[in-house]
């Protein structure tokens, strides 16, 4: 983090800043109080811890720490890092708070730790932090991590007492009126990322309100589920939900593939009959033109017409292989009696007497 250190230092200073001994006046403290008269070795002694009580005021800020001074308990300076100097003790005091630590708050659960390291999976839970109420009245149980960061290193040492317990109490209030505002469905599937979200910006404003000098980095929701005492049947609804979705998605996966092939079913049926309707109507319209073309003729020339309509159908029934042809003329015509195909009666008689392949003869 970059700190704009003369705007913190002409916002925040109420004195001067601490100004190194001078030296030529420390000296001359030491020479007069060796000058004192004391029996034996006093005189080194008080010597050895005027010395070390000045040097006492040194002080290291490191690179991830401001220095807050303080003179008389009243802030005075903030220093950047690196060595400096104030008057010693009790005049006064330095804090060196580390401003780019990201620090962590867990609310609902804490977590199990061997050797100040967190150990993955081991928590035990808090009901009285987690227990909360939605806004559809129904009980929630909301486990979750608050990551802040000092923002203004006098108010955060100054203003608050107990900053990690006010940060909690104030994460665990603001969670509280979010999940107040969200019904439990709401909570429990896609509304997390919007809970968090509201979470911070709450958060933010009322640190803000207590000008606690925080920053908060995040929410971040780590288990939310209904109390032990009613989870399954919440497991039991959300079950259905899930059927009620894929029964759904089922559904509309069978529209999908049979309304498309029933349209080209459909527009295949309206295709064949519309060519169909098209074919005869040409048909007949072909039909029509010809016969009105040989009535034209017919009417130029009745027995020519009448001539070659016979020559064309004698023709036609000639070229046939599968006719069975027989030929009079006109006298026998008139003269034989009425053709009888005795031969084909024949034929047939015979063929109904002979058995089948595989019949009894009679």
């Amino acid at each position: 983090m970059n700190w704009d250190w003369e705007k913190l230092q002409e916002k925040k200073r109420k004195g001067g800043g601490p100004v190194p001994p001078d030296f030529e006046e420390v000296g001359e403290t030491l020479r007069r109080l060796r000058n004192l008269k004391l029996p034996g070795g006093g005189k080194i002694v008080i010597l050895v811890l005027v010395l070390i009580w000045l040097l006492s005021g040194i002080y290291l800020v490191q690179p991830d720490e401001v220095g807050v001074e303080q003179r008389f308990g009243a802030f005075t300076v903030i220093t950047a890092p690196g060595p400096h100097y104030h008057l010693p003790f009790p005049i006064e005091t330095v804090q060196t708070p580390k401003v780019t630590e990201i620090r962590r708050l867990e609310v609902g659960f804490r977590s199990t730790t061997r050797s100040g390291e967190y150990q993955p999976g081991q928590y035990r839970a808090v009901p009285d932090e987690a227990l909360m109420l939605t806004g559809d009245e129904n009980i929630i149980n909301v486990q979750f991590i608050v990551q802040y960061q000092i923002k203004d290193p006098v108010d955060y040492l100054f203003n608050l007492a107990n900053q990690a317990e006010t940060v909690k109490s104030a994460a665990e209030a603001g969670m509280r009126e979010v999940i107040g505002k969200n019904k439990i469905d709401n909570a429990l599937t896609t509304g997390k990322f919007e809970i968090q979200n509201d979470s911070v910006t709450l958060l933010q404003e009322m640190l803000d309100r207590y000008q606690a000098g925080i920053r908060v980095v995040a929410v971040q929701l780590q288990d939310v589920h209904p109390p032990t005492e009613v989870i399954d049947a919440f497991k039991d609804v959300a079950s259905a939900r899930e059927d009620k979705s894929r029964f759904i998605n089922e559904a509309e996966a069978y529209q999908n593939d049979v309304l498309p092939k029933a349209r080209g079913e459909a527009a295949v049926i309206v295709n064949d009959a519309q060519a169909y309707l098209e074919s005869k109507v040409l048909k007949a319209q072909g039909d029509a033109a010809r016969f009105s073309s040989v009535l034209a003729e017919y009417k130029k020339a009745p027995d020519i017409t009448r001539r070659r309509l016979s020559l064309e159908t004698m023709e036609s029934v000639l070229a046939n292989p599968e006719t069975e042809k027989i030929v009079l003329s006109d006298e026998a015509l008139q003269k034989a009696v009425p053709y009888l195909p005795l031969d084909r009666v024949t034929r047939g008689a015979r063929g109904a007497a002979e058995p089948k392949p595989g019949e009894a003869k009679p």
